[in-house]
């Protein structure tokens, strides 16, 4: 390994040498990276397995939205599912005397 005199380089040597060695690093951790995952697939092939096989890359299904339960009795368009936070008109028409059942879609 080269012996730097630190002390004698100027500031823009410096930071050029900084920038290098942080590329170096990257670079150096990226390979590494890549020959782990080439090691890691040779010993799944061994065993007659992929690699997506053994880690298990397979996508989760999504939920679907919740069917609405409760309409706004003016704006039909505005619906809740009844699950998390009761949107504001859901409050204001039980403030205003209305019920759940009242607000129900049926």
């Amino acid at each position: 390994m080269a012996d730097y005199d630190l002390e004698a380089l100027s500031l823009s040597e410096l930071k050029k040498m900084q920038k290098d060695v942080a590329k170096a690093i990257s670079t150096f951790e990226d390979r590494q990276k890549v020959e782990a995952r080439a090691k890691v697939e040779a010993l799944a092939h061994e065993l007659g397995y992929t690699l997506a096989e053994l880690v298990g890359t397979e996508t989760k299904s999504s939920r679907s939205p919740a069917a609405p339960k409760y309409r706004h009795p003016e704006n039909p368009a505005l619906t809740w599912s009844g699950r998390g936070r009761k949107p504001q008109w859901f409050v204001e028409a039980l403030e205003a005397g209305k019920t759940a059942s009242d607000l129900a879609i049926s």
